[in-house]
């Protein structure tokens, strides 16, 4: 399982995912999905380099690298939130960073849909990755996921993952080139998600 308590360090990479709360879903129609990714990049585009993400239903995975500590420092002075007075502690700046952001979320969708309370699970889950292995196969389970989660039967069908904006030659947020020159090229990508990942590589992943 993610370690809720694990700290969110500069330039290391991570497994981050989180639920909602109870039977609540997170996205009930499209411009959900694109609310909470135009936020995204408002609130965390600053502070991680973003590789992979899938946003499904009721939950989200993103696998992130947190960036320098002087880009991080420079970020936080340049803000007027109270988060600016934190910057002794970098852990605790980008936590209550990832939770301004989920409550900004929080905030429009309450409003949107008349509802009240915590919208996500409290606080968020997370895993550091530490070996290269563990970074190459969790692309992989990240755009799997809906197919996992009998959301769709073929991942190519989910719209809300970052598995064709990889592949597209539109303007992203996301480290593009870094993903396909770690896999090699497109094609080799490409290929890669046809495997079976769990076959091949056995190997345990954290669920929400």
């Amino acid at each position: 399982m993610g370690n809720k308590r694990i700290p969110l360090e500069p330039e290391n990479y991570y497994h981050i995912y989180d639920h909602s709360n109870g039977s609540d879903n997170l996205f009930r129609n499209e411009d959900n999905y694109l609310y909470f990714l135009k936020k995204y990049a408002e609130y965390l585009g600053p502070v991680f380099e973003t590789f992979a993400y899938c946003l499904m239903p009721n939950h989200f995975h993103l696998l992130i690298k947190v960036k320098s500590e002087e880009m991080l420092k420079l970020y936080f002075k340049s803000t007027d939130s109270k988060i600016s007075n934190q910057q002794e502690n970098i852990y605790e700046a980008l936590i209550h960073q990832v939770g301004s952001f989920l409550n900004a979320y929080t905030k429009a969708y309450n409003k949107a849909f008349r509802r009240k309370g915590s919208l996500f699970v409290q606080s968020f889950n997370r895993k550091q990755i530490t070996n290269n292995n563990y970074f190459t196969k969790l692309i992989h389970y990240i755009h799997f996921n809906p197919v996992h989660h009998n959301f769709v039967n073929d991942f190519l069908q989910w719209k809300y993952s970052s598995f064709h904006s990889i592949i597209s030659d539109k303007e992203t947020l996301l480290e593009r080139q870094q993903v396909i020159e770690w896999f090699g090229s497109k094609e080799e990508y490409l290929d890669f998600h046809k495997m079976d990942i769990l076959k091949e590589y056995p190997m345990g992943f954290e669920n929400p």
